[in-house]
């Protein structure tokens, strides 16, 4: 039996994704590929679980079947699914992903409130119907935007919104409580937050009717941060212009949701940060830590399990 230490990688095949690069793992380990729940023989000897199946919620019962387990990787930035009280019990050290997907998602958070004040959507329709209609669009300069989450998510996204001479307010956890006051000051609500007890249902009906009729949402962090219904409502009686959203309280998005046809509305499915090439840069932050956990380092990304992300 090899004395090496064991890595199990969860990867049930998802053909919307494409297959974690496991070549790139240094052979400094025994690499063990699982399809769903690991077996009672695959977790004996186990010392390091990497979980690439966002798919995947079952970590307390592998946990508590896993003598050796002490460190558990998430192919993500988002690790809701996985906080469980046996990581604090069975001292487990949970890490993320974070910084692979910083700046496409405020890439995608840039495009989608350019598309929004420049009346792309207009355009393109006009443009299927061979019509010439000049008009004016509104300016993103001098816009003031609100970003929920100060991770390094909300930071990359408010540092490229300033750059375009947006006023941006950033909104941490303290600051949650005051919502409705904060939508109340801003023209663009964004919502980059890991999901928590204090992020659920964080945008309901006051908090958009403080935005107001000119005022648009976006949404690339977890879908329960907006109360959907409540979104929908406000789309439908003009309490505000528009939203654009890659993440919903159920996905995929039902087909018989009215958000796929209301206009003003942008529905992505939850791909904001994902580009051509993000699993290479994805395992690779995996295998940085790998190596710091060889050699007895501090590992990045620690997530704390108490409120359920990466404390800066």
């Amino acid at each position: 039996m090899s004395s090496r230490p064991r890595v199990l990688v969860i990867a049930e095949p998802d053909p919307e994704l494409p297959a974690p690069p496991l070549s790139l793992i240094p052979p400094d380990v025994d690499v063990v590929e699982v399809r769903g729940t690991p077996t009672g023989d695959q977790l004996a000897g186990a010392e390091v679980l990497y979980v690439w199946d966002h798919r995947f919620t079952d970590l307390a019962p592998v946990l508590r079947s896993a003598d050796r387990l002490r460190w558990v990787h998430a192919a993500s930035v988002g690790v809701n699914r996985l906080i469980c009280p046996e990581l604090v019990s069975r001292q487990v050290t949970l890490t993320n992903s974070r910084g692979v997907f910083d700046v496409p998602i405020a890439e995608w958070v840039l495009a989608a409130v350019l598309s929004f004040v420049k009346g792309f959507p207009h355009t393109l329709a006009l443009q299927r119907e061979h019509t010439w209609l000049y008009r004016t669009t509104g300016r993103l300069a001098g816009k003031r935007a609100a970003v929920i989450g100060t991770g390094s998510i909300g930071r990359a996204i408010a540092d490229r919104m300033s750059r375009l001479d947006v006023e941006v307010t950033l909104v941490g956890r303290q600051e949650s409580n005051a919502m409705t006051a904060v939508a109340a000051e801003v023209d663009i609500l964004i919502a980059a937050a890991p999901l928590t007890a204090a992020t659920t249902g964080l945008i309901d009906a006051d908090v958009l009717a403080a935005l107001g009729p000119g005022g648009f949402v976006v949404n690339v962090g977890r879908g329960p941060t907006v109360v959907e219904a409540d979104l929908v409502e406000a789309l439908r009686t003009g309490t505000i212009a528009g939203a654009a959203l890659d993440v919903f309280e159920v996905e995929p998005l039902p087909a018989d949701s009215p958000l796929w046809s209301m206009p003003g509305v942008l529905v992505s499915p939850h791909m904001s940060g994902d580009y051509v090439g993000f699993e290479v840069d994805m395992i690779g932050v995996f295998v940085d830590n790998l190596g710091r956990w060889l050699r007895g380092e501090q590992l990045h990304n620690i997530v704390d399990p108490e409120c359920g992300y990466v404390r800066s």
